[in-house]
């Protein structure tokens, strides 16, 4: 039951392809796009049909990124689909009876399927659920969602864990991370449920407020300014002033070309020439003109991280240069593709694209904070927060059911399948 032999392919595919193969395979780091046509003998001339929107998008696929290619009996590259973050896709395609190639960027398409799982706790939770699916990222998310629920390392031999959750496919393989909807731990007869919530954190009960222990101390002696420098590891704004005019997104309408593209950053609103600051110590790694984004600098910061300024009116920095937190590094413009003065802020992680707003923080540029030392007994607070499991009575119902079901898991094996092939110009049917 869990074989990939049946997958299907979405893709488009002409009815006189006879015994074309669809592969799987992972694009090679610090790979450019350029490059990847040079190794298919594609001719260079389609980047210049590329549109400057469109052309900065190359630069964002990431290494280690699973893509697929379409080829025919000859080897021959038929069509190239390259994920460009969650939702967005490059697709690369060849003409019929023509050696021209099409290029545009298209919506990922997947499936999503719910499943149901039992797993008897042999050696422990992580372990028993990634061995009976062979699903590494479910056992994770499992953990995840007893964690601060139910205490794990009471778990006995013989114990069950049951739990429905649902997975995106996109051409079988699973796309993005699996949500577990609701569990069930069974021991000594006595059976407990855990609901998650939308972000897949586990609560035992389904009241809106959610009783949680703090352990905290208990008594602050005294406040004092320190340098900055003690928190240098925060992110401060790249501007003094922050309006924020557009938000991250991994699927936005664009409001000029009225298409949908990815937006990896965020925009902020400001006059032109207004300073711009570097949220964070570090080294210039680009100072220049990069595509739509018009003049740009990128700064490289200790932990894996990488921000861009885009959009300006004119660089204060080179390539090269060490740059301090607040230090100003340009001025707000509209260069490149933009519909006025504003700055588009990226910040990327360990070379994947983050939303900025879950790293900047509000904190002051000045020499000196004001920072709390604490003497305090060890002491535990109850308190209180508004969680809403929403569908939390239909779950149960639904989990209820499929304990009486007893049905053999979904096993997710066939994850180093690389190849599939296409007879007589069909696809196999759906699981």
């Amino acid at each position: 039951m869990g074989s990939l032999k049946n997958i299907v392919v979405w893709i488009l595919i002409s009815s006189s392809l006879f015994g074309a193969k669809v592969t799987l395979g992972y694009w090679k780091k610090g790979e450019t796009f350029s490059e990847y046509l040079d190794s298919k003998k594609i001719s260079k001339e389609i980047l210049n049909d590329i549109s400057k929107a469109d052309i900065q998008f190359l630069s964002e696929i990431e290494g280690g990124q699973l893509f697929y290619e379409l080829k025919d009996s000859k080897d021959t590259l038929e069509q190239a689909l390259i994920p460009i973050g969650e939702e967005m896709q490059i697709r690369l395609a060849k003409a019929h009876n023509s050696d021209v190639y099409s290029f545009d960027i298209i919506p990922i398409e997947y499936k999503e399927k719910e499943h149901g799982a039992t797993v008897t706790i042999e050696q422990n939770l992580y372990t028993d659920v990634n061995n009976a699916l062979h699903h590494p990222a479910l056992a994770d998310k499992i953990g995840q969602l007893f964690k601060g629920t139910v205490n794990t390392r009471k778990f006995q031999k013989g114990d069950k864990v049951s739990f429905l959750y649902s997975q995106k496919t996109r051409m079988g393989q699973p796309h993005s991370m699996p949500y577990i909807k609701i569990a069930t731990y069974e021991s000594h007869k006595k059976r407990q449920f855990i609901y998650a919530d939308k972000d897949g954190y586990g609560y035992t009960s389904t009241k809106k407020s959610q009783a949680y222990t703090v352990k905290d101390k208990e008594k602050v002696t005294y406040y004092r300014r320190v340098p900055i420098k003690s928190i240098s590891s925060r992110f401060g704004m790249p501007l003094r002033h922050v309006r924020i005019t557009s938000s991250f997104s991994h699927r936005r309408y664009h409001p000029i070309l009225k298409r949908y593209r990815p937006h990896h950053g965020t925009d902020f609103g400001a006059r032109r020439g207004t300073p711009l600051l570097a949220v964070n110590s570090g080294k210039v790694t680009f100072s220049g003109r990069l595509g739509g984004y018009g003049k740009v600098v990128k700064i490289k910061h200790p932990g894996g991280y990488e921000s861009l300024y885009a959009h300006q009116s004119r660089i204060r920095v080179k390539r090269g240069q060490r740059v301090k937190k607040g230090q100003i590094i340009g001025y707000v413009g509209s260069t490149g593709r933009s519909t006025g003065p504003h700055l588009h802020f990226g910040m990327k992680k360990h070379g994947r694209w983050v939303n900025p707003m879950r790293v900047l923080r509000k904190a002051s540029i000045k020499d000196t904070v004001l920072k709390k030392f604490t003497k305090y007994k060890d002491v535990s607070t109850t308190k209180y927060k508004k969680v809403v499991i929403k569908n939390a009575k239909e779950k149960k119902e639904r989990m209820l059911a499929y304990l009486k079901e007893e049905s053999t898991p979904f096993v997710w094996d066939g994850y180093e399948q690389t190849s599939m092939r296409v007879e007589d110009g069909k696809t196999d049917q759906a699981l």
